[in-house]
């Protein structure tokens, strides 16, 4: 169903983290960018779809008064609003927003950190853009962060702080289909693999929780109502947002996951693994009879990998890419 196409380079290989993969389609001018994190730095790809042109930009982390900060940085995301892109990068000291090609840095919020240090860690980490001008990040508190995001310039405010978690955030994710029927269009999940459902709106509404497991989910999706959620168990459930119903369990994968990602037009949905094996699932949701379907359609053993990144590159699951532990490439495969 998929084969492998022609790698890309990149400046320092990939550090183990979540969801340590991004990419940004853009259609007019024929580019994709692909940003993966390595340790204090945002290796970030700009290539043409022919192949043919590549250009490289690296982003470090930043912090006041400090000409060469060292804070890891932890995600680098994309975010998609109607009226503007964003790159957005978590690190251990605060958030920083770009404009999507990298160049201009827009925003920058610090992080409280305690004045001694603590067996908390500090950092931020879950990122993803909400409804028409939302931009909410999670941080090691539990605390989800919302920012008010206008459609140009920088002058972004944090308008609300959400505190229904008790744990790490791990990912966030807003509905992708595009459906306005949707009531739910923002899930967050956690150390503890506990998930909130969240409307967006002046004040932000929570749902729903979905009890975690003891077992940290490290990736969520949220498509036509459903929470899609792998863990480190190997596992993917899916559960209808609002009701927090189960719809289905899938033993997907041998170890823990680290990336899972929705094709919304296909309803093709991707999951990495460190067990080396990417796998192509289809989902198919029946109104009538309130089911959803799941379906095993392609995998591919990425040998002696540690996967710790993967996302489509277009909205139909045409093609996909994938990130390793070590790995300063970015492995891509295309249908057949």
């Amino acid at each position: 169903m998929y084969h492998k196409e022609k790698s890309i380079q990149i400046k320092n290989s990939a550090s183990a983290l979540y969801n340590n993969l991004s990419v940004l389609r853009i259609a007019p001018r024929r580019l994709t960018y692909f940003t993966v994190v390595h340790a204090n730095v945002v290796n970030m790809v700009s290539s043409s779809w022919d192949g043919l042109n590549y250009s490289h930009r690296q982003l470090q982390s930043k912090e006041p008064n400090v000409a060469t900060s060292t804070s890891l940085i932890m995600q680098a995301a994309f975010c998609v609003l109607p009226s503007r892109d964003l790159l957005v990068v978590t690190s251990q000291k605060g958030i920083q927003m770009y404009e999507s090609d990298g160049s201009i840095m827009v925003y920058w919020h610090a992080l409280d950190t305690p004045e001694t240090p603590t067996a908390q860690a500090v950092f931020a980490r879950g990122i993803c853009a909400v409804s028409e001008n939302y931009i909410c990040v999670g941080v090691s508190s539990g605390a989800i962060l919302v920012f008010d995001v206008p459609s140009k310039g920088s002058n972004i405010t944090l308008s609300e702080e959400l505190e229904e978690h008790k744990e790490s955030i791990t990912d966030m994710a807003s509905e992708t289909s595009g459906s306005q029927e949707c009531i739910a269009n923002l899930v967050s999940a956690d150390d503890e693999g506990n998930l909130c459902v969240w409307k967006s709106g002046e004040e932000f509404q929570l749902l729903n929780k979905i009890p975690g497991f003891d077992m940290s989910c490290t990736s969520a999706k949220l498509w036509k109502g459903i929470v899609v959620a792998g863990y480190g168990s190997g596992q993917i459930r899916l559960f209808e947002a609002v009701t927090g119903i189960l719809h289905a369990e899938i033993s997907a994968h041998a170890r823990w996951i680290y990336s899972l990602d929705i094709a919304p037009f296909s309803g093709l949905l991707l999951s990495a693994a460190e067990d080396s094996y990417v796998r192509v699932w289809h989902l198919a949701l029946t109104p009538e009879t309130n089911t959803v379907e799941v379906a095993h359609l392609h995998n591919e053993c990425v040998t002696d990998t540690q996967i710790c990144g993967a996302k489509f590159c277009d909205g139909d699951g045409y093609a996909f890419a994938v990130t390793g532990y070590d790995l300063s490439e970015i492995i891509r495969y295309v249908q057949s």
